[in-house]
């Protein structure tokens, strides 16, 4: 923590940024996103175990770029979540500074996001939880029309707040389809069809794209399991196509773009 503080400190007053995205004191549970702008406050970061959000949620929002250069305290998700956002065109060098964090607080200096990209590659690997993965195996391992019953139930329960999608640093559209009304793509009110088509819409788009943080399982006041939607796609994706979305600056997802050797046994 304090090896965080001293950088933040380091950055801050030498003006190589305006902001520094990273962890506060929240409830006794959860962390919560702080952004220091004056170096008086820098003694509110903290980073232990109970830091989890994806900070990186805030670094493509209109607000938070107006303030100017941005520093962020970057785990592994946060990290790859990075990775993802620049391969996307979403952000470049110019735009940020990166403080990899440790599991035991010390801090990893990025000199530019190809050192992130190097790093990461190095430390290659499923940010997925035992538990979730665990979840996974045991939901695959249910007869088809069970597992559709059981998605039913679970997605039954969703009120369509959008917490998971506020979330997901993937979710940066100025406007999203359920916000479309002319024509209306998803049902609005929160019922079985509605609930159905918003989920299964929101795990295609994410499809090659989700870093595996379970931030939207994170989110949901009700506790849906919707981040195992994301997180067994992404375990398809790799197994397929030999993918994991935020490992590089220089990407193309693999379900939108083509090669000739592409393997067609989907093609039934």
């Amino acid at each position: 923590m304090e090896a965080l503080r001293k950088k933040a400190h380091e950055i801050l007053t030498g003006g190589q940024v305006k902001v520094i995205i990273g962890y506060g004191e929240g409830s006794p549970e959860r962390a919560r996103a702080i952004f220091v702008q004056n170096p008086a406050e820098i003694d509110r970061l903290i980073f232990d175990g109970r830091c989890q959000q994806n900070l990186a949620v805030y670094l493509t929002k209109p607000e938070v770029k107006a303030l100017g250069k941005i520093a962020i305290a970057a785990s592994k998700s946060v990290l790859r979540s990075i990775l993802q956002l620049a391969s996307e065109n979403q952000l470049t060098d110019a735009d940020i500074v990166v403080i990899g964090m440790t599991d035991d607080g010390g801090v990893i200096e990025f000199a530019n996001l190809q050192a992130v990209e190097d790093h990461v590659k190095a430390a290659a690997g499923t940010s997925v939880k035992n538990e979730d993965r665990a979840r996974i195996e045991e939901i695959d391992k249910k007869p088809l029309e069970e597992r559709w019953q059981y998605w039913q139930e679970q997605l039954a329960e969703c009120v369509k707040c959008y917490a998971c999608r506020s979330a997901c640093p993937m979710c940066y559209c100025t406007r999203c389809t359920v916000e479309c009304n002319q024509p209306q793509w998803i049902p609005a009110p929160s019922h079985h069809l509605g609930n159905l088509e918003w989920h299964i819409m929101r795990a295609m788009h994410l499809t090659g794209r989700c870093v595996e943080c379970g931030e939207c399982g994170r989110a949901c006041p009700l506790g849906l399991p919707i981040h195992l939607l994301t997180q067994k796609l992404a375990a398809d994706i790799e197994r397929q196509f030999d993918w994991q979305a935020g490992m590089s600056l220089k990407v193309e997802n693999p379900l939108s773009s083509f090669k000739p050797d592409d393997k067609e046994n989907f093609i039934k």
